[in-house]
């Protein structure tokens, strides 16, 4: 299947060199004993002359065999690869589960275990470094939270430092993703049954979220990312977690690339749209070959001297006038200064700065037998990013907010929140909130989104179901992005219960998470004045700022 062939790209998408023309280097197989036993099968490739190198080191679920080519790459950099089967995957033993092992949680530490074995190596000259995206940036961020102190410094690309939000997005199990993952990597059985039965934020997560485990962490990282990714958030998460909460050797050491990518950065298109140079990085800080000589080799190559933070701001497509669609650096996330600015939603589904003193609440049923599709957004396996979003915009059950043409240009550069003032004839129930780019010929893309379920308003560790009728406060998070809304474009925002199957529908009955079959119809009403003005708050960049920066 064609999930299952984006796995091997997604082990390779950053190697060394897309195939290897000359003699192929030697590797040997050790296995490895982690600390109860286990063996975890490792290929380790040398460089042909006799000595201690530093050393590039992967942990991949997807089989050390899919990154031959790059360890036949490295050592021809002059590096010592080290190439691991993760436990209970291909040739290694153990139980056939998802990070269950790679930090330090139930007393395993797989990843420091590994990383301990390399250091006594002959062949290690102490330089050790970790590479490697997706799963493999998880691998990395959980080995780094272990708090071991043998890594030199590490490259991740699309990772994420908390599991859950990984799989809870806002307590809401993301379906498509975590399920046709399982299912294409064939993982055990279990490993989706454990993960269903902890469906709040509690010892289980606690246990593998290197959030809490920061302080630690002593490494420094590049961490790329993309707005459409899965991880969108969790990027810029982790690497102003290392930078700003990491120990001595992390803080203020790392780098942060965010382009308009989907899970497969450094593409030329996202969804339905190709952002001009949106491939195109300036700096080359995503070159990992720049960051292990400066780090492994100790080579003065500036890539230690450039700004914390590379990032692309989008803006309209079809304009080459239009403002945005331009790399920017900066040395910090949020990378520029903005003001909250809050877009009320109106009863007459407008989109304004203007706050209604009164106004008619709106209500929509909810089906749980017949949700909202998924139109793109943070997905994997099914289509991501930016797409038309008619087929969803068409529907009684989606409420559609829509400001006025703009007069001038809008930059949004930041984190993305909607307040939202809602209520339910149900128990439970969910609540999905979307900004869209309306285009001047009418189609209208989704730049970022958020959802919620109404039992996790309060805290992902508790559940509380809601008092049908009763007026509740809800905070979505729609994560951050960076977009000029051109002039003469209009802002819009979706109000909905559901997106599926990119997220489980909640069956708005309040049994626990999915302990039966049963669903109701849930009648849910949005407030839009008043003390209950629902709102979305955006981070506006001045203008006046802005077109001293050389933005508009």
């Amino acid at each position: 299947m064609k999930f299952t062939r984006s796995l091997r790209w997604l082990v390779c998408c950053f190697a060394l060199a897309p195939c290897v023309q000359a003699a192929e280097a030697p590797f040997q197989t050790f296995n490895i004993p982690m600390r109860d036993g286990i063996r975890l099968a490792t290929d380790v490739y040398l460089p042909s002359t006799n000595g201690a190198f530093p050393v590039v080191l992967l942990r991949s679920p997807y089989s050390k065999e899919a990154g031959h080519g790059i360890g036949q790459a490295g050592v021809k950099g002059g590096y010592a690869m080290v190439i691991q089967d993760t436990r209970g995957r291909f040739a290694s033993e153990g139980a056939n589960l998802p990070f269950a092992t790679d930090g330090w949680a139930d007393g395993h530490r797989d990843g420091a275990d590994t990383v301990d074995w390399i250091a006594k190596q002959s062949w290690c000259n102490g330089k050790i470094s970790t590479f490697g995206g997706s799963a493999l940036g998880i691998t990395q961020l959980q080995l780094a939270g272990s708090g071991t102190d043998k890594l030199t410094c590490q490259h991740i690309t699309v990772g994420a430092p908390n599991l859950y939000v990984v799989i809870y997005r806002g307590g809401v199990f993301r379906k498509s993703m975590i399920e046709d993952w399982l299912n294409a990597t064939k993982f055990s059985p279990e490993a989706l049954s454990i993960w269903t039965s902890h469906s709040r934020y509690d010892d289980y997560w606690r246990a593998r979220d290197v959030s809490l485990h920061y302080a630690q962490i002593n490494t420094p990282a590049v961490h790329i990312g993309g707005y459409f990714d899965i991880f969108a958030q969790s990027t810029i998460d982790a690497f102003n977690g290392y930078q700003l909460e990491g120990g001595p050797g992390a803080r203020g050491k790392q780098k942060l690339l965010m382009g308009p990518w989907t899970h497969g950065v450094l593409a030329a298109k996202a969804g339905d749209l190709t952002f001009p140079k949106g491939n195109r990085p300036p700096n080359n800080v995503q070159d990992q070959n720049r960051w292990w000589e400066f780090y492994l080799k100790g080579i003065s190559n500036g890539i230690d001297k450039l700004p914390a933070v590379t990032y692309y701001v989008m803006g309209d497509v079809n304009d080459p006038q239009a403002p945005g669609n331009v790399w920017r650096t900066a040395d910090k996330w949020p990378p520029v200064t903005t003001t909250t600015t809050a877009y009320y939603l109106s009863a007459n589904k407008t989109l304004s700065t203007d706050r209604r003193s009164a106004g008619e609440p709106l209500t929509y049923s909810y089906d749980p037998s017949n949700p909202v599709p998924t139109a793109g957004g943070y997905q994997l396996t099914i289509p991501a990013g930016p797409r038309d979003q008619k087929i969803v915009e068409q529907r009684p059950d989606v409420l559609i907010f829509t400001s006025a043409p703009l007069a001038d240009a809008i930059e949004v550069t930041g984190r993305v929140t909607i307040e939202l003032f809602a209520s339910s004839d149900s128990p439970d129930t969910d609540f999905v909130a979307r900004l869209c780019d309306v285009y001047p010929d009418g189609k209208s893309f989704n730049i970022c989104e958020g959802i919620i379920r109404a039992r996790f308003r309060e805290t992902f560790e508790k559940e509380k179901l809601l008092e049908p009728g009763r007026v509740y406060p809800f905070k979505i998070d729609l994560w951050s992005t960076s977009i000029v809304f051109n002039k003469g474009h209009q802002l819009r925002v979706h109000i909905t219960s559901s997106s599926a199957p990119g997220y489980d529908p909640n069956p708005n009955t309040g049994e626990p998470f999915r302990s039966s079959n049963r669903t109701r119809v849930a009648k849910n009403t949005i407030y839009c004045a008043g003390d209950n003005s629902s709102r979305i708050l955006l981070p506006v960049v001045d203008h006046g700022t802005a077109r001293q920066s050389g933005r508009f």
